[in-house]
C-alpha cells in the first residue's frame, strides 16, 4: 500500500478518518496525470473538531518537560532517516520534484528538526528591575496555545515542518491545512511520522479541505492564537485581514521578485552558475528564485551569451530521470498561466532569446530581454522558468532597478569586491541577500523573511521562540506596597 492510500484521510485527534464534505479533492501527479489519491473535504464542523481537539491536548503537552517534548523530534528524526527512499518517491510523485530537488527538500527537513530539538529548550524568561522596593518582576516565555499552519504547494514536506516543528516543540498545538494540489506530502506525511514518533493525541491535527467548502473558518475560528502562513501574496493579505480583524498574530511568507545582479568585477563564469540554479530550481517555483538577472553593460554581452547556452542545455521531461533539469509545473493551470506571460511579453516587444514550449504541464524555459523599464513582468512574480535579463550602467542604477518591484524576499550581488557587495546589499529593500551566492537560501538558525509585500515576520532560529511564544508578566510584591486610597 502507498502512502497516497493510506494517508487520504484527515487526521483529528489522533484518529484518521474520512472528511464528511460532499466532493473530494484529487491529487494527481503532475507529470503524468495519474490520479494518486481523492480526499473527501473536511467541512467547518471539522476545522471545529480539529482546533477542539487540539485546545484540550495543549494544555498538558505545553505542561510537558521541553526535556521529554524533545525526544519526539528525535524520534521523527530517525523515522525520516528510515525512509527516506519512500519518502522521497512519494514527494517526486505529487509534487513533480526532480532528484535534486526532493534531496534537497529532505535534507532541509531534517535540518529544521534537528533545530526543532533545540528549540524546545530555548524559550527563556528574564528578571526585570523594578524603582518599586521589594518588587520583583518576571517574564515567562510561554507558548501561545494552538497555531493554525497553512502551507504551499512548492515545497510541502518541508515548508509544513518548518513551521510546524517549532511550534510543537514550543509547547504549542498545531492544526495544519496543506496546500489542495499537495495534501499527503504537505500533510498527511507529516502526521504520519509524528504519530508513529509518539506526539500525543490531538496536539498536531491535519485538515485537508478548500476554501470553497470552509470559507475563512481555519482563520476565523477563535481558538487559534497564531496564524502561519507561506504562499501567495494575494492570498497572504486575506489571511492577515482576516486574522487582524480577530486580533490574532500573524507570520507571512509570502511571493517575491528576487534579483541576481552582475557587477562589472563579477566572475561570470560563476555568476552564470548561480543565475541558472537561482531561475531554474524546481522549475522557479520558489518564492526566493530570481525572476530578473541584471547585469552590468560591461559584461552584458558575455554573460548573456554564456548564460542562454546554459538555460538552452537544460533536460525538460520525466522528473524521475536522473538526467532531468526541469520537470513539471505543479498543474496545467499553472503552464498556461506563464505560458500567457511569455507570449503576452513578446507581443509587447520583448525579445525572446529562448522561447520554451509547452506540452502539459511541461513548460520548456524562456529567457526574455528588451523590455521597457515600465514592463508589469519586471514587477511581478512569476512562479515558472522564464527570467528576464536587464542591463544596467553602474551600482546606483542596479540598486534602483533591483528594488524597483513591489516585494522584498531575496536577491543576490557579484562582485569581487566582497566589501562593495555588502554595501550593495544594505541598499536593498529585502529581507534576505547574498554576496556571491544564489538567491535561493535558507538556513535553520537564520532569520528568514521578506520586507515590503513579501511577508510580515520571520522564521527560524530564535525567531521561531518570538513567532510561537507570548511574553507574560507576573510581578512579586516581597513586601507591602502602599496605595493611595
Amino acid at each position: 500500500m502507498s502512502y497516497f492510500d493510506e494517508l487520504a484521510y484527515q487526521f483529528i485527534d489522533g484518529e484518521w478518518r474520512s472528511g464528511s464534505g460532499s466532493w473530494d479533492i484529487v491529487d494527481f501527479n503532475p507529470y503524468n496525470g495519474e490520479k494518486l489519491t481523492s480526499i473527501p473535504v473536511a467541512t467547518v464542523e471539522e476545522i471545529d473538531q480539529a482546533y477542539r481537539a487540539a485546545e484540550r491536548a495543549q494544555r498538558e503537552w505545553g505542561a510537558t518537560n521541553p526535556y521529554t517534548r524533545r525526544t519526539v523530534f528525535e524520534r521523527a528524526l530517525r523515522i525520516i532517516d528510515d525512509r527516506e527512499a519512500e519518502l522521497a518517491e512519494t514527494i517526486a510523485a505529487e509534487v513533480g520534484g526532480t532528484r535534486t530537488k526532493v534531496g534537497f527538500e529532505l535534507h532541509l527537513a531534517r535540518e529544521f528538526l534537528r533545530e526543532a530539538i533545540q528549540l524546545a529548550l530555548r524559550a527563556e524568561g528574564r528578571i526585570l528591575a523594578s524603582p518599586i522596593d521589594g518588587k520583583e518582576n518576571r517574564l515567562y516565555r510561554l507558548p501561545v496555545g494552538v497555531v493554525g499552519v497553512i502551507s504551499p504547494f512548492n515545497f510541502p514536506f518541508l515548508l509544513s515542518l518548518k513551521s510546524v516543528a517549532p511550534a510543537l516543540a514550543l509547547g504549542n498545538a498545531v492544526v495544519l491545512k496543506p496546500h489542495q494540489n499537495t495534501p499527503v506530502c504537505g500533510g498527511g506525511l507529516v502526521a504520519r511520522i509524528f504519530e508513529e514518533a509518539g506526539l500525543p493525541a490531538g496536539v498536531l491535527n491535519v485538515v485537508v479541505t478548500d476554501i470553497a467548502e470552509i470559507g475563512d473558518a481555519l482563520i476565523e475560528h477563535p481558538v487559534p492564537k497564531t496564524i502561519s502562513f507561506t504562499g501567495s501574496e494575494k492570498v497572504g493579505r486575506h489571511v492577515a485581514t482576516v486574522a487582524a480583524s480577530h486580533f490574532k498574530h500573524t507570520v507571512l511568507e509570502l511571493g517575491g521578485n528576487s534579483a541576481l545582479v552582475v557587477l562589472d568585477d563579477a566572475d561570470v563564469d560563476y555568476a552564470v552558475d548561480a543565475a541558472v540554479f537561482s531561475r531554474f530550481v524546481h522549475q522557479g517555483q520558489v518564492c526566493m528564485a530570481a525572476n530578473r538577472v541584471l547585469v552590468d553593460r560591461s559584461v552584458e554581452q558575455e554573460f548573456t551569451e554564456k548564460f542562454v547556452a546554459r538555460v538552452a542545455a537544460l533536460k525538460v521531461g520525466d522528473p524521475t530521470d536522473p538526467r532531468t533539469h526541469i520537470g513539471p509545473l505543479i498543474n496545467e493551470g499553472q503552464a498556461e498561466a506563464i505560458t500567457s506571460l511569455v507570449e503576452r511579453a513578446v507581443a509587447d516587444g520583448a525579445s525572446a532569446l529562448l522561447h520554451g514550449e509547452t506540452r502539459g504541464t511541461l513548460v520548456a524555459p524562456s529567457v526574455l530581454s528588451g523590455l521597457p523599464e515600465d514592463s508589469p513582468l519586471l514587477r511581478q512574480e512569476m512562479f515558472g522558468p522564464v527570467v528576464v535579463l536587464v542591463p544596467f550602467d553602474g551600482d546606483d542604477e542596479a540598486v534602483r532597478l533591483t528594488n524597483a518591484t513591489p516585494y522584498g524576499l531575496s536577491g543576490a550581488v557579484h562582485t569581487a569586491d566582497i566589501e562593495r557587495g555588502v554595501r550593495f546589499a544594505k541598499r536593498i529593500e529585502t529581507g534576505m541577500f547574498h554576496v556571491n551566492d544564489a538567491t535561493v537560501h535558507d538556513e535553520p538558525i537564520v532569520p528568514f523573511g521578506g520586507a515590503k509585500s513579501s511577508g510580515v515576520g520571520r522564521l527560524n532560529g530564535d525567531a521561531m521562540v518570538e513567532a510561537f511564544t507570548t511574553t507574560k508578566w507576573i510581578s512579586i510584591q516581597h513586601g507591602r506596597s502602599r496605595f493611595p486610597f
